[in-house]
């Protein structure tokens, strides 16, 4: 286990965790209405949950969440959400530095997510985190970068794929 400072202790989340998960997504989703985003298209994010190669959770209660599958041989970011009135507690950037060593440790050399490139919570602030936008894409990141526009996703402003190699 490890913290996100004393009071939001980051674990792996468990099946009875995924329904309070999908109320933190739905929760963070709300503040994308702010720049005009949304509301989103339901891709069904237990499936994601349950079939995720590791979720983790900080908080307990959850306040906040990160999904990670393996695409084209790198750990990726699906999800990332943190409850509105936790955010700005530092509690994403934990979750990504536990992302990025929990990679390491499986022996993965990158870690990549899709995002909206302009929203600063979002392309911004991994930007800052040490990903780069990528103008060439794996067969694996092109597909979910393809369901992205299929879903309307790309309707509500420019998506890009990047990456953090490790």
């Amino acid at each position: 286990m490890s913290t996100a400072g004393p009071e939001f202790p980051i674990r792996v989340a468990t099946p009875v965790d995924f329904a309070r998960l999908r109320e933190i997504e739905a929760e963070s989703d709300e503040i994308f209405a702010s720049v005009g985003i949304g509301p989103f298209h339901d891709d069904d994010t237990e499936q994601h949950l349950g079939a995720a190669a590791v979720v983790f959770v900080a908080g307990e209660p959850p306040v906040g969440f990160v999904t990670v599958e393996v695409v084209d041989g790198a750990a990726h970011i699906w999800q990332l959400s943190v409850t509105p009135s936790m955010q700005g507690r530092g509690l994403g950037r934990a979750l990504v530095a536990l992302v990025s060593d929990w990679a390491r440790a499986q022996g993965y050399t990158a870690v990549t997510l899709t995002t909206f490139r302009d929203v600063p919570w979002n392309g911004p602030f991994y930007e800052r985190l040490g990903f780069s936008e990528q103008d060439r894409l794996t067969s694996g990141l092109a597909a979910i970068r393809q369901h992205e526009r299929d879903i309307g996703d790309d309707e509500f402003g420019p998506r890009i794929a990047m990456r953090m190699d490790l």
